[in-house]
């Protein structure tokens, strides 16, 4: 490709010069092509090292003047071929206008200016977005990921780091490519070449370890190998980035959503060095992330910046220094002290945003005020102009909204207790604020921790979740949603309605028809919503507890903040996000239990009892006046509080649990204490769990406060982060994930073992190979997108789908004989017949049922019938396997019309009312039920094949012989079987036309090339194949077909014995999809040239298969088991060899043609 012109000050360093006129030279790197000895691998393991260019593109063109020590490099080139157009190109358009030139500084200008223009044109052309943003040199490193790993271009860099693979005990130094979709690996040392490529959804585990073995690395785990890299420049950088894109890896295989980039991003003032587009939208996506998390906002929200500043806080009289964050929607502000205090001001309560006086003690104030008459000073700010602009933009598109409000069901009455609790919120209320911009410190933890009172209780569960603002952006909505979702069915509102009744039955308030029809409406609402989450059996306990102290549409809106941001993945059909914390709870308990992890280990008893305490909250587990206070906690500081109160129940039971001997006995013990944690400060007597009457002996257990509880469980696991929480969320959801994988193709293989003809094992590869053709068309592009094709509430079998494209590759790699030109066509009609709900896609079970059939229909039947003579029962086999692969679509039940009712009826009736009743009623069902069963079709019914079919026929079993170890033997036979099958059909010819009046006919004998076309390619790549193919064109000459006969009409023509109701038309005239049901394909779309049809010559089935039985050489090939597993592996390395190819050097490539 042309380049910018770059000076060279030493032309002959590390280059050879292979062409040369006065201006120009056309180098090549030394090492690259014809050998190079020690000196060539020393530079190339330099240019791997330093990662130079001269790896990808190895030859280069420089510009010469005869008086200048200077050279300027104006191309460079990949491949000897790009490098040779542009030489050409320069010799035939420059050299004669540069030589009339005296100047040596005017050709140098010349030629830079003419190059410079060239480029310019070809940028002008190209509209990506990321093309124009990266960098050469990124585009650069781009291009040779591709080129060392076979990358098609829909496979995006997102950056390459220099480190070390450790591949046994020796590093490899080299270069680590990290893609969107890919972790690859490339060095070349001293002309020892590594090459790794790992897919990210192959990935079960990634961790940053430190050992006396890999100091300061990282470990890349997969189901079969471990690999480790070290000695990164910045080793936090690069394990964050592989964070993420595995992150976006477990997405794909939990949603099947291909990677979007983000196309909204801000363009950078300056193009940054070595750092991609796709770079820039990661690192915005987690900094998104962690600032929606921080704040509890919604997942629209984009940060647009944030500064360090001081804010004024009236309560403590004091500056709290911390960063402000601004993004679309909301002013943000968190104290670098922990807990100290916390702000969130939407836009929306925004009146004033001004610039106060600057002064010494307050420099660059700027004053906000609110609707509520709240006022907030922040200082310190350093570019405080651009920021009160910004904020001011971002005014302007804010609109204005409010909701409603209406009472929740049911509100409990108050005490003193509750009362002296109001009062203390309302005093906070006057020194912090109230609403959504109310100062959040320490203070507000502590007032929490004592219990929220029952009549703010869902005002703050609101404030704290976020489900506020979501409310106070949409109004409306779930208006609208309730109206659209009710009179829908579906199976997520069937499971609603089964659940209802099981939701709190205990509670007066879902008692009656108006609280279950309340909560009806939420759960079906949200199912609406969002369908790929629906109904989970945990919401409906959750959400009735919502509406006790929340309105319809404040519940609704909680129920979005839990299912989509506070517990994300928690009630999908996997129940994904509740397996990850529970994988995190073991690993908490392993930390700061490890005795008693021991033994519950040995018990199995964690992840029994850990699932039902995070799904619902402990709600289902705890009576609910003192499980609604762990929710208070909940909403207000998140997963954590449910991990430290399951953390303090284990530490509270440790002795007993200690002495457990089974899980029964240890269960027994935490349900028992669990219902027993009361509330000594709720107004109604407490309702006790099922599970407590059914568990309670004759010595009552002690009772355990609810506050007592959660007070010990912040002294004891306090320490407690989120940040660490969500690390190892990470580690988890790998595992997670990985083993939902291995589970639904274990559960694919036992389901397929009695309906396929494959044992485990090859069931399993089948299903590998399959799920990587859906999955590659989720980040590679198909006809259609992978995501409608993944339903992930169908059964295993069914959830993963392929276009007819990546049928056919499959179909062509494993099916077990080759079948030369009608490949394609025999896979696209198998396909058609599959595809029974005509959607255009064809699920794993569909697939393995169809290549089952093929395996049992050319192995199994082919062996059973050329073992022995015909019987009817291969007969009806052989039908039925035809069937399979000439029919389009599969035959449907016989459809009984009222017509065909209409002779029986009218039968029983004279039965009935006639005297005479000799013949029985049930005589006339048998009669009629036997009128009405389907006609068996035997061999018999089979169509005639014609001449033409023949000998297609016979090109097909040459190319099905072609490259068997018996080849000769083969071709012997099947010439031997086409000379006998041919006078066959001579001597049918003169019995069908025996009553016909004889007629005096010219018999002549066209050449074995007329009759049988050959390919020219085939025949030079072997001569035994053309040996071969002459001695079935020599049998089809012996045969002596009848010379033309004079031109008729089509009726004429056309011979009902020959192909029945079969229309016959050329393959290449068709496309796959125009073929109709009767249509059989005769030809590759080639014109025979002398060539004769003998429109009565035919033969039949029977005739075919006992020809074919006179050759033991084709008895013993249709008999031979074929090994799939063979096929399968060579499917898996296809990747690999195309990598292989893509990196061979000219020099490899020379060799070959040498």
């Amino acid at each position: 490709m042309w380049i910018h012109p770059e000076e060279v000050l030493l032309a002959g360093a590390l280059w050879v010069s292979e062409r040369a006129n006065p201006f120009f030279i056309l180098q090549r790197r030394r090492g690259h092509g014809r050998g190079g000895g020690l000196s060539g691998l020393l530079v190339g393991t330099l240019d791997v090292v330093l990662d130079s260019s001269a790896r990808v593109a190895p030859y280069r063109i420089l510009l010469q003047t005869a008086d200048s020590q200077i050279y300027w490099n104006i191309a460079c080139g990949s491949s000897r071929k790009e490098i040779t157009e542009h030489w050409d190109w320069l010799e035939s358009n420059l050299l004669q206008t540069i030589s009339i030139f005296d100047n040596d500084e005017d050709i140098t200008t010349f030629v830079k200016g003419k190059i410079c223009g060239i480029i310019a044109e070809e940028n002008r052309g190209k509209q990506g977005e990321e093309q124009e943003e990266d960098c050469g040199k990124f585009r650069e490193a781009e291009l040779k990921m591709r080129r060392l790993f076979g990358m098609p271009e829909e496979e995006k860099l997102v950056n390459y780091y220099s480190c070390s693979y450790w591949k046994g005990r020796v590093p490899r130094q080299g270069w680590l490519y990290l893609s969107v979709n890919h972790l690859c690996f490339y060095s070349f040392l001293l002309g020892k070449e590594v090459t790794l490529v790992v897919q990210w959804t192959e990935v079960t585990q990634l961790e940053k370890n430190a050992t006396l073995v890999f100091p300061e690395s990282i470990r890349v785990s997969t189901r079969s190998t471990e690999h480790f890299f070290s000695m990164f420049l910045n080793i936090n950088d690069t394990f964050k980035l592989m964070e993420q894109l595995a992150n976006i890896a477990m997405r794909q295989l939990l949603d099947n959503e291909a990677f979007a980039a983000d196309r909204s991003l801000p363009k950078p003032c300056k193009t940054l060095k070595n750092v991609s587009a796709l770079k820039r939208d990661l690192d915005a996506r987690a900094k998104n992330e962690r600032y929606r998390t921080m704040f509890r906002l919604t997942q629209d929200e984009r940060l647009d910046g944030h500064t360090d500043c001081t804010l004024w806080t009236p309560f403590a009289k004091m500056h709290v220094v911390g960063q402000l964050f601004i993004s679309n929607n909301y002013i943000c502000f968190n104290s670098r002290e922990e807990d100290l205090c916390q702000l969130i001001i939407p836009l929306r309560e925004v009146s004033i945003v001004e610039k106060a006086d600057s002064s010494s003690v307050l420099p660059c104030p700027v004053s906000i005020s609110t609707k509520n008459k709240m006022n907030f000073l922040f200082a310190n700010l350093k570019d405080r102009d651009f920021l009160v602009q910004r904020i001011s933009d971002f005014l302007q598109r804010t609109p204005d909204s409010s909701y409603g409000d209406t009472s929740p069901l049911s509100l409990i009455g108050h005490s003193m207790k509750e009362k002296m609790k109001e009062e203390a919120w309302n005093i906070h209320f006057s020194e912090f604020g109230r609403g959504v911009c109310m100062y959040r410190t320490s203070r507000t933890r502590e007032l929490i921790l004592n219990g929220i009172p029952e009549r703010l209780r869902g005002e703050l569960w609101l404030l704290f979740s976020g489900a506020q603002n979501e409310m106070a952006t949409h109004s409306g909505y779930y208006g609208d949603l309730v109206e659209q979702a009710m009179g829908l069915c579906s199976l997520a509102t069937e499971e609603i309605e089964r659940d209802l009744h099981r939701s709190m039955p205990e509670h007066r308030a879902f008692q009656n028809e108006m609280g279950i029809a309340a909560l009806r409406r939420v759960l079906t609402a949200y199912a609406h919503r969002n369908p790929s989450i629906g109904y989970c059996q945990a919401m409906n306990i959750v959400t009735s507890v919502l509406l006790l102290y929340c309105t319809e549409e404040e519940a609704f809106w909680l129920l979005v903040a839990l299912c989509e941001r506070m517990l994300p993945d928690y009630y999908n059909t996997r129940v994904v996000g509740a397996l990850v914390d529970q994988g995190v709870f073991e690993e908490l308990t392993r930390a700061f239990l490890p005795l008693l992890y021991e033994h519950m280990q040995e018990l199995g008893v964690i992840s029994t009892i850990s699932l039902s305490w995070f799904l619902t909250l402990f709600l289902s587990v705890m009576p609910f006046d003192s499980a609604v206070l762990l929710v208070d906690c909940f909403f207000y500081e998140g997963i954590k509080v449910i991990f430290q109160v399951a953390l303090a129940v284990l530490h509270d039971n440790m002795d007993a649990l200690l002495s457990c001997n089974d899980e029964g006995e240890a269960m027994t013990i935490l349900g028992r204490y669990l219902d027993n944690v009361v509330n000594k400060q709720t107004v109604t007597p407490p309702i006790p769990h099922l599970h407590a009457l059914l568990t309670s002996g004759d010595e009552p257990p002690p009772e355990i406060d609810v506050f007592d509880l959660i007070k010990s469980s912040y002294e004891r696991f306090g320490s407690l982060r989120s940040d660490v929480i969500e690390q190892m969320r990470f580690k988890q959801r790998l595992k997670v994930i990985q083993s939902l994988e291995d589970t639904a193709k274990r559960s694919v293989v036992r389901a397929m073992m009695t309906e396929s003809a494959f044992s485990i094992e090859e069931l399993e590869e089948l299903y590998c190979l399959f799920k990587s053709k859906h999955m590659t068309s989720c980040y590679w592009g198909s006809s259609s997108s992978a995501a409608e094709r993944h339903d992930p509430s169908l059964p295993y079998l069914e959830q993963y789908r392929i276009d007819p494209a990546q049928f056919i590759q499959l179909f062509t790699a494993l099916a077990p004989w080759t079948c030369g030109g009608h490949t394609p066509t025999l896979s696209a009609r198998l396909f058609r017949l599959l595809d029974q709900n005509q959607d255009g896609l064809v699920n794993f079970k569909e697939f393995i049922t169809g290549l089952s059939e093929f395996q049992i229909c050319c192995e199994q039947r082919s062996r059973s019938r050329l073992k022995s003579t015909l019987c009817p029962e291969e007969a009806e086999s052989a039908l039925e396997a035809t069937h399979f692969f000439t029919e389009d679509e599969p035959q449907g039940e016989t459809q009984y019309s009222h017509s065909h009712l209409l002779p029986l009826t009218s039968e029983l009736l004279t039965y009935v009312l006639s005297d005479d009743k000799v013949k029985d009623y049930r005589y006339y069902l048998r009669m009629w039920a036997k009128e009405k069963e389907p006609k068996r079709e035997t061999i018999k019914d089979l169509p005639k094949m014609n001449q033409e079919q023949f000998i297609e026929l016979c090109k097909t079993l040459y190319n099905m012989f072609s490259e068997e170890p018996l080849e000769q033997e083969l071709y012997h036979s099947i010439a031997t079987v086409a000379s006998l099958l041919l006078r066959i059909g001579e001597v049918g010819k003169k019995f069908n036309n025996g009553s016909k009046k004889p007629e005096t006919t010219a018999i002549q004998a066209p050449s074995p090339t007329q009759t049988l076309p050959t390919n020219p390619q085939q025949e030079e790549a072997s001569g035994e194949g053309g040996s071969g193919e002459s001695q079935v064109c020599r049998a089809l000459a012996d045969a002596q077909l009848e010379s033309p006969a004079p031109q008729t009409s089509d009726e004429e023509t056309k011979d009902d014995t020959s192909v029945s109701s079969y229309s016959v038309v050329s393959s290449g005239s068709l496309q796959c999809e125009d073929i109709a049901d009767d249509t059989v394909l005769i030809g590759g779309g080639e014109q025979r040239r002398g060539s004769v049809l003998d429109v009565d010559w035919s033969i039949t089935f029977e005739q075919v298969l006992a020809s074919l039985l006179t050759e033991p050489p084709l008895v013993d090939y249709f008999e031979k088991k074929r090994d799939i597993q063979s096929k399968m592996a060579a499917c898996r390395a296809q990747r690999a060899v195309e990598r292989q190819m893509s990196t061979a050097s000219d020099h490899e490539l020379t060799q070959h043609s040498i």
